[in-house]
């Protein structure tokens, strides 16, 4: 007979189901109190398997979450790794049971002032007293986490994108490996994967995030998270044969600035600045490349040249671009849901038109909008966009003909074409602007478009030739400088550029209030930069150089928390 069946231990869980049920009509009385790494101990730990050892770790989400990079030598592989808190039984049922019971409370909690973080947290201590329960801090911190990240993150792949160093993320299928793409460490499969019931309902929840609807009879949605992450979801095995699939692009917070892309090496500082006066003096300009190329980025960059107060109107199909400008209208396509009709890019690019804008900035040419943006470039308006294409010729070859089909004579009016390139230098993945060239008139002998190349990357070197430019030229003309009034103006541009450069001037605020600064006053610009320039010098020179780590300095150590 066990101790249970004995009469003893008969009243023995009696009492403790009577205490137990005292203590849930009494209540509790929880202390919260932020987590103490020292005194709670670690939330999470991680140790490499066996025949992979770790080359890199960083949290994501201190003090909860971290990343751990590892390497397998006998597959000549990274493998990346979510680390998150680890819950035991008790934690995991807990943790089930308020997701329950918390639903209907914050459907009542809205416009309270608080965070949403503030809101859980503060809901789940109620639920917690109303349970009776005394639990440790950590128990109380792993479990706010996980309600949050489910609540209102991203739910298992919510580490993933609050990882600065991803820009991909992309699931193929049921119980598939997760697979991401590393600014350091290229493509790299993760250990987050998802069943067939958990997929399909992850990608229905993306969909409801972003204001769509995915479903078996429409089960391919192209949108917009929350967070600006643009996503391809796909529903069920109807065009994905091995089950619901989703890819995110990650987009960097803040834009990067063309003294970003000087320093990534993706253009020159010669070629900013070039751009800098054509945009300026209104020519019209197409980013080309293939995918991942880096031709929405760089796009956003250079539309910081564009000057305060010109009217600025922005079209895309997802919601990509930002600029700080102040006169600046964003529009964005609709699809038809239960009523209504469609707003396509040919539909805003014609209500474009109405509103007098200066700049036009159309974040893919695929069809019928094409011939009303060239329409717009012949009419005085200039107009910057993107498309998929290699080479000049190809981006010329595409607009002529299907489905595009924009008249030769209409494509003259675009007066550059910059082609980008993602390609491998010294084993990385790097972005470089092949080519900028310049479109010329038809060549009334043959009836070809005339174009040139004003820049172009040399890959052997990894650096760019410059050649003479029929577009600065025609500036110079229309502006009435001589040769040496050109390159003078040029020359001053590349040096304020490059000033910007070595102090450092990244956010794009700062970048475009000195570009507006310019445009005001150039003279003076020149002058307080050169100062700045001059002050930062000193303070390098007198000070003393000190090599600091990466971001292995702040890293978790094993079973750390914070």
């Amino acid at each position: 007979m066990t101790r249970a069946a004995t009469p003893g231990g008969r009243i023995d869980a009696l009492r403790r189901g009577l205490t137990r049920t005292w203590e849930v009509l009494r209540g509790s009385d929880l202390a919260v109190r932020p987590f103490r790494p020292g005194e709670d101990g670690p939330l999470a730990s991680f140790s490499p398997p066996d025949d992979e050892r770790e080359v890199d770790r960083y949290w994501v989400n201190a003090p909860y979450a971290y990343v751990v990079i590892t390497y397998d030598d006998a597959e000549s592989a990274h493998r990346y790794y979510a680390v998150e808190p680890v819950l035991d039984e008790f934690e995991r049922d807990l943790l089930d049971r308020v997701v329950d019971d918390i639903r209907d409370p914050l459907l009542y909690r809205e416009g309270t002032g608080k965070t949403d973080e503030e809101t859980l947290r503060e809901e789940l201590e109620r639920l917690l007293e109303a349970y009776g329960l005394d639990v440790e801090m950590a128990t109380f911190h792993a479990v706010a986490y996980y309600l949050y990240r489910d609540f209102r993150g991203y739910g298992k792949v919510d580490p993933l994108l609050n990882d600065r160093h991803i820009e991909d993320v992309s699931c193929d299928g049921y119980d598939l490996p997760i697979f991401v793409y590393h600014d350091e460490y290229t493509d790299i499969r993760t250990n987050v994967s998802f069943g067939r019931e958990e997929l399909d309902n992850y990608v229905i929840r993306l969909a409801q995030q972003s204001g769509r609807h995915v479903s078996v009879g429409d089960p391919m949605v192209e949108t917009t998270l929350p967070d600006g992450s643009r996503a391809e979801l796909a529903l069920g095995e109807e065009v994905t044969p091995r089950g619901s699939a989703f890819t995110i692009r990650q987009y960097a917070e803040d834009p990067f600035t063309p003294i970003d892309l000087v320093e990534y090496g993706t253009f020159s500082v010669e070629q900013m600045a070039y751009f800098w006066l054509c945009i300026e003096h209104n020519k019209s300009l197409i980013f080309a490349g293939g995918t991942a190329s880096g031709k929405t980025t760089s796009m956003n960059a250079v539309s910081m040249f564009i000057p305060p107060r010109a009217k600025v109107l922005t079209i895309e199909d997802t919601r990509e671009l930002s600029l700080y400008h102040d006169n600046w209208l964003s529009s964005i396509t609709r699809e038809r849901r239960y009523e209504g009709a469609d707003i396509d890019m040919y539909d805003l690019l014609r209500s474009a038109l109405r509103h007098r804008p200066e700049y036009i900035i159309v974040g893919e040419v695929r069809g019928d909008e094409a011939i009303t943006l060239f329409q717009a470039m012949n009419t005085g308006h200039t107009t910057f966009s993107t498309m998929h294409a290699d080479s000049i010729e190809t981006v010329i070859n595409r607009l002529e003909n299907e489905p595009i089909n924009v008249p030769r004579a209409m494509v003259q009016s675009l007066d550059m074409l910059s082609v980008q390139t993602l390609t491998r230098s010294d084993d990385q993945r790097v972005r470089r602007a092949k080519t900028i060239g310049e479109i010329g008139g038809i060549d009334q002998r043959t009836g070809e478009l005339d174009y040139s190349s004003a820049f172009e990357w040399d890959a052997e070197t990894d650096a760019f030739r410059r050649n003479d430019s029929a577009l600065l030229t025609e500036i110079a003309d229309e502006r009435g400088w001589s040769r040496s009034e050109l390159l003078r103006e040029v020359r001053r541009r590349e040096r304020f550029l490059e000033h910007a450069r070595r102090l450092g001037v990244t956010d794009y605020r700062t970048f475009t209030a000195l570009i507006n600064e310019y445009y005001a006053d150039p003279e003076r610009a020149m002058d307080r930069l050169e100062a700045r320039v001059e002050d930062a010098d000193v303070e390098v020179t007198g000070g003393v150089a000190v090599a600091g780590g990466g971001r292995g300095d702040d890293a978790p150590r094993d079973g750390d928390s914070g």
